[in-house]
């Protein structure tokens, strides 16, 4: 284990960071981190929506939605391409880059064969987040390649005269490309990469998928590598999952899709108190016989209450502490696993619209999203889960830290230096 854990940490964890730095992986975290603002606001209407359904006089909030969250692949495309040229260091075509991509993008809600002037707006949707994603990266490939170039470096040309030809080049090449594919071609883009797609789409909602989308995250948060870095990957396949139950639903089937946002995060019971389900280790701190950990136990609740964990995942720590470390990982096997069997056998809903509300207390929280009191029942037996998981390794950290606190305490005091009379 020391050696495993000297190879975490020494050249495992430190590699890893590099490469989140990398423009190609940053760009991508940026830009889905943006979303979550857009993704936010459609929470809040399907949220409201839930005490409109008891009070039907309330006013409708739909369009607040339909134009926010509705319009989630349009926002993704502009918003991938912005923050890979502030990645790329290219700040100048930020904006253009973004624009551009909404421009490409739109021509992809033509679909193949369909009437003259005929647009498919559910296509800039939940739906077409991935396709977003991907013309703002294709559109960003080529602002790029462009910027390498280095025309009219030396040319004595005015300023505005050749910014202006260093914008309509690769503005032109984008929607050329584009434009050749969709209307020369007839090839229907829409399609043709969520066909592509599909199988990652069906492992994503699978049990195994489940796991790693749960479990690898926490692997690399021990390691003090932020989650947000993986909403890039997560995104994509949970907001599919739920837009695809919100459908279904509104045309009276049954939700099927496990794996969404409302699952792993906002529901608290797999992340019930934060990624690796921090809450019950909290909760051993504030009784803690440790002088350090009861405290920062007792400081750190508050945050864990509401799923915030990074106060006590730095500060116990946890990151990068072997014995700590390994029933974090443990918790997101366990919880995944207890969640899935769970709704998959009717003993649970499966979410039905989204609502991403992780900072409102579980199982508060559980109980809104997904109009079942049974799962306070399920909270009640994973926080159990939890503890169990989390007691064993915590009372040997604690030892530890009982012997560093005794020794110092025990230990003599310096004596005060004398000075000798001159």
């Amino acid at each position: 284990m020391k050696k495993f854990m000297d190879w975490l940490a020494n050249s495992f964890a430190p590699k890893a960071k590099i490469l989140t730095q990398k423009p190609a992986v940053a760009g991508l975290s940026s830009a889905m981190q943006k979303l979550i603002p857009f993704i936010m606001t459609g929470s809040i209407v399907f949220f409201y929506n839930v005490f409109r359904s008891y009070i039907p006089q309330l006013p409708d909030l739909g369009n607040i939605s339909n134009y926010s969250f509705g319009m989630i692949g349009l926002i993704a495309s502009f918003m991938v391409a912005n923050q890979y040229m502030e990645k790329l260091k290219h700040p100048k075509y930020a904006i253009t880059a973004g624009i551009v991509a909404i421009c490409s993008l739109m021509m992809t809600l033509h679909p193949v064969g369909a009437e003259e002037g005929f647009y498919d707006m559910g296509r800039v949707g939940p739906t077409g987040i991935l396709i977003g994603v991907i013309v703002g990266g294709v559109v960003s490939i080529i602002f790029h390649l462009y910027s390498k170039l280095n025309l009219l470096k030396n040319s004595e040309m005015p300023d505005f005269v050749i910014e202006w030809i260093h914008n309509i080049i690769p503005i032109f090449l984008s929607l050329a490309l584009w434009s050749t594919l969709i209307f020369s071609f007839k090839l229907d883009i829409f399609d043709i990469i969520l066909n592509l797609f599909e199988p990652i789409q069906s492992f994503g909602q699978s049990l195994p998928g489940l796991i790693l989308l749960v479990l690898i995250p926490a692997f690399f948060y021990s390691m003090g590598i932020s989650t947000w870095l993986w909403s890039a990957i997560q995104n994509p396949i949970f907001i599919a999952g739920i837009a695809a139950n919100a459908l279904a639903v509104d045309q009276g089937n049954a939700a099927m899709n496990i794996v969404t946002n409302e699952t792993v995060y906002s529901l608290g019971l797999i992340m019930m108190g934060g990624t690796g389900a921090t809450l019950a280790l909290n909760l051993l701190m504030c009784f803690s016989k440790s002088k350090k950990l009861k405290t920062l136990g007792r400081i750190c609740i508050a945050p864990s209450i509401f799923n915030i964990n990074e106060p006590i995942v730095f500060s116990t720590p946890v990151v990068m502490n072997p014995i700590l470390m390994m029933p974090m990982w443990i918790n997101s096997i366990t919880g995944s696993c207890v969640v899935w069997f769970a709704m998959r056998g009717g003993l649970l809903n499966i979410p039905e619209q989204l609502m991403q509300v992780a900072q409102i207390p579980a199982p508060i929280s559980s109980v809104m999203i997904l109009q079942d009191f049974r799962a306070v029942l399920w909270y009640i037996l994973l926080f159990a889960m939890y503890l169990i998981t989390w007691y064993p390794f915590f009372k040997v950290y604690e030892r530890e830290l009982l012997a560093d606190e005794i020794q110092t305490e025990e230990a003599p005091a310096m004596p005060a230096a004398s000075v000798s009379p001159q």
